[in-house]
């Protein structure tokens, strides 16, 4: 029998019930949508992330509040407020006896509180940073100044804003020199940070930047860092920086064992393996969800292939009087089962896409630097899964219509 045989049949039979086929490909399509939609915009936020991150600078190194794993995130990286990273770890830090290769060090806190100029009203994340951050973070003005470590030790109400919030707040009126209130405390804008586009993790262009101090015990009340990040002179001198950064703050602890660590330290190349396994976690494990749907359409061609079986009976009947085998009539069911999810595999494939690369364009409209990423790997498996998938579900129909005997065939009416 010749291959082309039963996808002819397939598709003649496809076609002659073209409305129960779509209801019955139906789920098929939506499934492997879902699938190559997760797989797309995962791959592309994951990709948005590690953009961020390692755009920062391959020199730099974190340190958050909380222990971890060497393969994890610490706690405070999931939310939860860890009040163990003060100021004084991050000046003795600072500290050229201490770690010699640090050039420069920003401690970091944050909130969100209501900023208003005149009648002009809105809610605003703010950060309070230490000088250095300017340096730190390859920020730069597009005019005025960033404020001093004399500002910021002597609590100064001064503020630098991104370029969408200046906007946001003064419109078209020249920021600096203008008073605005944050938390219903008057601050004056010094300078604007130059455009440096949103991420998946924060958009600095959206942000208000306050001094370190000023933030902790004006705006927050607080006495402690939400995390610290350090710059190295080179990449070279990273690993014995981090070895000089664990050993000054285990000393500024009082911690004698490593196992006891009250802090987390990670730089550049640590931080986005971290990154990546929980990334590539969090997309397989949509994707996985979102393939659930695939089983209630697998079932639906199961369901709809016993219905054809029960249909065709004098049909494999006669087949088989005129000498088809059982491998015949099951390769045959099979086929139709197969090119059933196939077509619906195929047209899922294509909505997906389509609505991955619109999700990407409306995304990138927002400000974010979001790459439209389609794999081949991704389109392959889904190819694969719906021809598994009518394999699978196609094996009961076919071998009940296998056992059909002539006879009992003939006589059906």
């Amino acid at each position: 029998m010749k291959l082309s045989s039963p996808i002819k049949i397939s598709y003649k039979n496809l076609m002659a019930a073209k409305f129960r086929s779509f209801l019955t490909i139906l789920g098929i399509i939506i499934g492997i949508a879902s699938v190559i939609i997760v797989m797309a915009i995962g791959a592309s936020a994951q990709q948005l992330i590690l953009n961020q991150v390692s755009g920062a600078g391959s020199n730099l190194v974190g340190v958050l509040p909380g222990a971890s794993d060497e393969k994890g995130p610490p706690a405070s990286a999931l939310g939860i407020v860890t009040t163990t990273l003060k100021q004084s770890d991050l000046d003795a830090v600072l500290l050229k006896k201490n770690v010699p290769n640090a050039i420069a060090a920003s401690g970091y806190v944050s909130g969100v509180a209501t900023a208003k100029y005149k009648n002009n009203s809105n809610q605003a994340s703010f950060q309070g940073v230490s000088a250095d951050f300017i340096n730190v973070e390859k920020n730069d003005l597009s005019f005025g100044r960033f404020f001093t470590s004399e500002e910021n030790s002597g609590l100064a109400r001064v503020a630098v804003l991104g370029t969408s919030k200046a906007k946001e707040l003064f419109d078209s009126e020249d920021p600096i020199g203008k008073t605005f209130s944050l938390k219903d405390v008057n601050f004056t804008v010094i300078g604007v940070l130059a455009p440096k586009g949103g991420s998946a993790i924060s958009n600095p262009d959206e942000l208000v930047y306050v001094p370190l101090l000023t933030a902790q015990k004006i705006l927050l009340g607080i006495d402690y860092l939400n995390f610290m990040r350090i710059k190295i002179d080179s990449p070279e001198n990273v690993d014995r920086a981090v070895a000089d950064v664990k050993y000054t703050i285990r000393t500024q602890h009082r911690i004698k064992n490593p196992s006891d660590d009250d802090f987390s330290v990670r730089d550049t190349a640590q931080a986005l393996t971290i990154l990546t396994n929980i990334t590539n976690v969090l997309k397989y494990f949509l994707a996985g969800i979102a393939a659930i749907s695939l089983l209630v359409g697998g079932v639906g061609i199961m369901n709809i292939m016993l219905i054809s079986v029960n249909q065709r009976i004098r049909e494999v009947g006669l087949r088989k009087a005129v000498g088809a085998r059982n491998r015949h009539i099951i390769t045959q069911f099979l086929m139709e089962s197969v090119f059933i999810t196939l077509v619906g595999g195929i047209i899922g494939i294509i909505i997906g896409i389509i609505i991955a690369f619109l999700a990407s364009v409306i995304i990138n409209a927002l400000g974010y630097d979001w790459e439209f990423l389609i794999s081949l790997s991704s389109v392959l498996l889904a190819t694969f899964v719906s021809i598994a998938i009518g394999l699978i579900f196609g094996i009961y129909p076919a071998r009940k219509a296998s056992r059909v005997s002539p006879m009992e065939a003939l006589r059906y009416e």
